[in-house]
């Protein structure tokens, strides 16, 4: 099961991850980021040394290491 965050809203966010290729240099990177909709890049678990944050302004929620 990916791994989910329920904001102060209500909302409900699954995390996702991606490798994307670096303009420049070529090189690679993995990022994370949340969506409302289960995708092809789903995560089950939370990255070790991260926690879930959530934005004041927005209620997004946002990867931060710990």
């Amino acid at each position: 099961m990916a791994f989910q965050h329920k904001n102060k809203k209500g909302k409900t966010y699954i995390l996702h991850s991606t490798v994307v290729k670096l303009r420049g240099s070529g090189m690679k990177q993995r990022i994370y980021y949340f969506a409302t909709k289960k995708g092809k890049g789903a995560v089950d678990e939370l990255p070790r040394g991260y926690k879930v944050i959530e934005s004041k302004r927005t209620a997004l929620p946002l990867l931060k290491k710990t």
